[in-house]
């Protein structure tokens, strides 16, 4: 407790020191500690302009006046601290006793003499001085003085009972304490106390209205400490909630402390508790929050479940429950994104306008569209999820989903897992900040499936509009909504995607672009992509068409326009070192630039037989690369009837093969055959390319064509192809891929290609 000198426990007490002329005195810069008028402090100087200054009022040269520093200040901060960094007001002290310590230090013990205003400094080396007035306190004795005194000591000696720090005698100090003033200050000195409010209440002038803050300062203290009383006493009874918590997470971090403990798990609780109160959560997501943050609360701060909770707050409060991206529905806008930003895919196009319709007309009732773009690599489908999403105004998310075979990448591990996180699904709803992004899953036909479960199943309740409105990640437990976000899948091809998937998306097939299609892409997107991203925008190179055609005919095998932008970026970069080499530009990029450029032509079409042979057909094949040639020969020799098969065939072509010799054994007579021929003669069908595996029933009609032209000797047409799958009776079934395969023809240069009816 601090020292009270004698004067004030008697009933004279002068308020006026000294006279209201300014002065100049020494100033002592305080950190945390406010020295009241006519309170007798104790203080640690070991700062060598304090210790000057000290040394000035020992030799009474100046007067000493004592100034706390503000809050935000610290001599750490700043070592020779001036006048904005100090209070305005501080006292006028007399110094009562000095002891030099053995480490430099001297501690020291002064008497405030009254409060005083620093009106401006005279100097601040080797110690500050300034010029100081005395202020004079304000108030008059009255009854409501009179009360508040009661009132105030009334607080103190319940205080002083409750609290064990204060000796029973201060109790007896303040009741011989007659003026508003002193007692006031003598409290202030005896409280608990921040440093903003101590000077707070040094610099309140107008005596009731210091007694008023004393009365309310103590009150708060009573309450501290009759809860403080009651928690010790194990008596539950009905306090104010917000001390309550205030007295308990003082004392959690005073144990804390004790402890050795950081206190920076308390600042993460109040942290996590602001955001918290910040976040739009829905209720039951808000609950689950707030159960977890009282248990982590309860805990330790080295309990080793306090990561695992902090890592589940954090995704609770950063995950987009309702924050949502307003969709930009102007048809006229979409469309001039779709067009600028990708050449022909008319299906795809027009299934997002009328998407963007829909939700027009209707957006309350329209549910979010699962598309599926299926095509070649390279033919733009990522691309034009971009393009969606910009038309939309919706922020665009994008996951691979090639080679993955757990589930738990799509769902998420348990949280009783070390190291535990959301699945890819979450993971990426949190990076996109919206609940309704454009989601794009990338290779959706490459998913696996091993014993860590299959991660295809898992996707049907991601992309089901019946389902997606509660998606249950494991790490989460909670359902989350889905229901907003427009999902599209993309694939190579749909036959390694599992059938009840299958069947929740909308296929939207991407096929391959035509020699005049690459043409337009390079011109329109290609060229000027490459030009700029090898810095030739001064001096871009000029692409004939005949430049373009033979890099598509003779250096690209592709559906798509990936490889082709590949070998363009190639021919920029060869003329972006001949500029910085030589200075010279590379102006136009002529056909047989190409070759010296890029080396000898590492793609050949098939060609057509120079003229009609007796057994060979030109066939058509679909690749995954697009469409091709696929010419069927038949040889006949004596022998018994056998059949050779060549070509690396899969089981699919060598039974069309089979029912197709059947067919034309069966009508041998329609064709002018004797029959006795067949089991006179060996056959053997073959396939050029004996590397490539082939498979498919589509080359039954060209098996046929070919059979009955050798046992006919009859030539077939070669500018002519078909395609087509041959029943026992003669009856041919439409097949697939037929763009591609018709592509492939006009290549080549086949002028007439011989369809299925039903195709």
């Amino acid at each position: 407790m601090p020292l009270i000198p004698d004067d004030l426990l008697g009933g004279d007490f002068d308020f006026e020191r000294f006279d209201d002329e300014p002065f100049e005195a020494a100033i002592l810069p305080l950190h945390d500690v406010v020295v009241y008028p006519y309170m007798v402090t104790p203080l640690y100087l070991e700062r060598d302009p304090s210790l000057l200054a000290l040394t000035a009022a020992t030799e009474g040269e100046w007067p000493l006046v004592a100034v706390a520093l503000r809050p935000e200040q610290t001599f750490a901060d700043t070592p020779h601290p001036d006048l904005d960094s100090l209070y305005e007001i501080g006292t006028e002290v007399a110094l009562a006793r000095s002891i030099r310590l053995p480490d430099g230090a001297t501690s020291v013990i002064v008497q405030g003499m009254g409060r005083v205003r620093i009106l401006e400094l005279v100097r601040d080396t080797p110690y500050l001085v300034a010029i100081v007035q005395a202020v004079e306190e304000e108030g008059e004795e009255s009854s409501l003085v009179e009360a508040l005194m009661r009132a105030v000591l009334t607080m103190f000696e319940q205080v002083v009972q409750l609290n064990t720090a204060l000796p029973e005698e201060a109790y007896i100090y303040a009741m011989n304490i007659e003026s508003p003033g002193p007692l006031a200050d003598l409290i202030a000195q005896l409280l608990n106390l921040d440093i903003v409010a101590r000077q707070d209440l040094l610099e309140t002038l107008d005596t009731v209205e210091r007694l008023q803050k004393i009365s309310a300062h103590l009150a708060r203290e009573l309450d501290v400490l009759e809860l403080e009383d009651q928690i010790q006493a194990n008596v539950q009874r009905e306090v104010d909630k917000s001390q309550r918590e205030y007295f308990l997470r003082e004392q959690l971090r005073a144990i804390q402390h004790e402890l050795g403990e950081s206190d920076a798990f308390t600042r993460d609780l109040v942290l996590l508790k602001e955001q918290l109160a910040e976040a739009s959560l829905p209720e039951h997501v808000q609950q689950r929050a707030e159960e977890e943050l009282a248990r982590l609360s309860m805990m330790p701060a080295m309990a080793p479940e306090v990561g695992i909770i902090r890592t589940y707050l954090d995704w609770l409060l950063n995950l987009p429950w309702s924050k949502t991206s307003e969709d930009n529905l102007d048809l006229k806008h979409a469309a001039t994104v779709l067009e600028s930003r990708h050449y022909g895919l008319p299906q795809a196009k027009e299934r997002i306008l009328e998407y963007i319709a829909v939700r027009q007309l209707a957006p309350e009732k329209s549910r979010s569209t699962i598309l599926c773009f299926v095509g070649p690599p390279g033919t733009g489908k990522t691309s034009l999820g971009r393009s969606i999403a910009e038309a939309l105004g919706r922020e665009f998310v994008r996951i691979s989903l090639g080679g993955v075979h757990d589930e738990a990448e799509i769902r998420g591990h348990r949280r009783t897992y070390i190291g535990a996180l959301p699945g890819r699904i979450i993971q990426t709803m949190r990076r996109s900040g919206t609940r309704n992004p454009v989601f794009m899953l990338d290779e959706v036909d490459k998913l696996g499936s091993d014993f860590r479960g299959d991660p295809a199943s898992a996707l049907l309740e991601v992309l089901d509009p019946e389902q997606n409105n509660a998606f249950s990640d494991h790490y989460l437990e909670i359902a989350y909504d889905l229901s907003e976000v427009l999902f599209i899948t993309t694939a190579n091809i749909l036959d390694t995607i599992p059938p009840a998937l299958h069947d929740r998306m909308e296929v939207i097939e991407f096929p391959g672009y035509t020699e005049e299609e690459k043409v337009e892409i390079a011109q329109r997107f290609l060229i000027p992509r490459q030009v700029e991203l090898n810095g030739l925008e001064a001096h871009p190179p000029r692409f004939t068409r005949k430049t373009l055609e033979r890099l598509i005919r003779e250096y690209t095998y592709e559906a798509g326009v990936r490889n082709l932008e590949r070998e363009i970026g190639s021919l920029c970069r060869k003329g972006a070192r001949r500029l910085a080499e030589a200075k010279r530009p590379l102006t136009t990029i002529t056909p047989r630039m190409v070759e010296r450029y890029l080396g000898p032509p590492r793609q050949f079409l098939e060609r057509l037989e120079p003229q009609d042979c007796v057994g060979v057909v030109m066939g058509l094949a679909w690749t995954p690369n697009g469409g091709d040639l696929l010419p069927v020969e038949v040889a006949l020799m004596p022998g018994k009837g056998g059949m050779t098969l060549t070509g690396q065939l899969g089981e699919v072509m060598q039974e069309s093969a089979q029912a197709a010799y059947t067919y034309l054994r069966s009508r041998a007579e329609d064709w002018d055959i004797d029959p006795e021929l067949f089991d006179k003669t060996d056959l053997h069908i073959h396939f050029p390319e004996g590397a490539i595996p082939k498979d498919g029933p589509s080359g039954g009609i060209c098996i046929a064509t070919a059979l009955c032209s050798a046992f006919t000797e009859r030539p077939v047409r070669r500018d002519v192809a078909l395609t087509g799958e041959i029943t026992l009776r003669g009856r041919v079934l439409p097949v697939g891929g037929l763009k591609e395969k018709l592509l492939a023809a006009r290549r080549a240069g086949v002028d007439t290609v011989i369809i299925p009816t039903r195709n």
